[in-house]
């Protein structure tokens, strides 16, 4: 589990020390004899499964700062968001340790939307699951519409979630959850889902969060996005970091590798 207790610095907000994740997946039976396999099954009506088990974050180990916005890049599979939900307390180590200063806030987790519910309930039960107190929330109402932008062709607000596009929805958790200040903010890919204003709109927030003394954690494939979002990128292959620097420098030697696999 991550560990929330204060750090003894004022100044980390993060970190991870030689931390390791696995997983498992439950896998149905395959290879040779796999329709006798199949038809024992079927007469015995027992099914046959297998468990392969998933070293996701191998060893990983860094330390992060008020102010700063980190971008985590890699292949698919490669071990980002299962970091993130280790950082968030969403998974337990199974070696090493998370440390962090106060709650980190997962963009999509701590403001889960409902696709029942209008976009108008869903902003103010997710701003109540943000910490926000209704008069805040009566108070921010309207700048989190506005900045999510779903409402600029059609009254989407007062629409069911599940009408919405899985690109709407991003935005929509993405300002509920920058319409408060975070000490540590994790965020999922969702800025590569808007259009080039939003996606603006969305780096001047962040570097807002920054300055209010808060620390972002940004994934995304879009690496020009990590290069304008953050000073600082970490780069995570086969569950192993192979580069902790400048987000430029990193984006360009993870491009250069990319490169020479082809």
């Amino acid at each position: 589990m991550a560990d929330h207790r204060e750090p003894e610095s004022d100044s980390p907000t993060v970190v991870v020390d030689d931390l390791h994740l696995t997983y498992r997946v439950h896998t149905a039976g395959s290879g040779r004899g796999s329709a006798v396999a199949a038809l024992r099954r079927l007469v015995s009506r027992a099914p046959s499964a297998s468990v392969r088990e998933v070293h996701a974050v191998k060893g990983v180990s860094f330390v992060a700062h008020k102010g700063e916005a980190i971008g985590l890049i890699g292949s698919n599979g490669s071990g980002k968001s299962t970091l993130l939900k280790a950082v968030a307390g969403l998974l337990p180590a199974d070696r090493g340790r998370v440390f962090t200063r106060g709650q980190p806030s997962l963009l999509g987790v701590n403001a889960a939307l409902l696709n029942d519910l209008t976009g108008e309930r869903n902003v103010v039960l997710g701003a109540l699951a943000m910490g926000m107190s209704r008069a805040e929330i009566r108070e921010r109402y309207d700048s989190i519409v506005d900045f999510s932008g779903i409402n600029e062709k059609d009254d989407f607000v007062s629409l069911p979630m599940r009408t919405y596009s899985s690109g709407m929805a991003a935005r929509l958790k993405f300002a509920i959850a920058a319409a408060k200040s975070h000490e540590v903010l994790l965020i999922d890919e969702a800025l590569s889902t808007g259009d080039a204003r939003f996606q603006r709109r969305s780096q001047e927030r962040i570097a807002e969060l920054r300055k209010e003394a808060g620390t972002v954690f940004l994934v995304s494939h879009h690496h020009r996005t990590i290069t304008e979002t953050c000073d600082r990128a970490l780069w995570l292959e086969s569950g192993t970091l192979r580069m902790d620097g400048p987000a430029a420098e990193v984006v360009a030697a993870y491009e250069e590798s990319t490169k020479s696999r082809r």
